[in-house]
């Protein structure tokens, strides 16, 4: 977790990424800093993040990153 959260303060420092729950809905999150997410997140983790994962609920909290990507892992084991 400790990794997503220095990508996600690397793309936006002044979000509080503990309670932030909106990120993509409330479009703090701009479609390019969407992409440098996935790319960030992909790179870091090692995984390949496929369009089934593509829908805000998975982008909207770190938490729910941490979560996809857990689960994205577990399915590449």
């Amino acid at each position: 977790m400790e990794e997503l959260l220095e990508i996600l303060e690397d793309i936006n420092a002044d979000v509080d990424y503990e309670t932030e729950t909106n990120l993509i809905d409330g479009k703090v999150y701009d479609s390019f800093s969407i992409v440098t997410l996935i790319t960030e997140i992909s790179d870091c983790f090692d995984i390949e993040i496929g369009p089934e994962y593509l829908v805000n609920e998975n982008f909207n909290s770190a938490q729910a990153m941490w979560e996809m990507i857990q689960r994205i892992q577990e399915e590449d084991e």
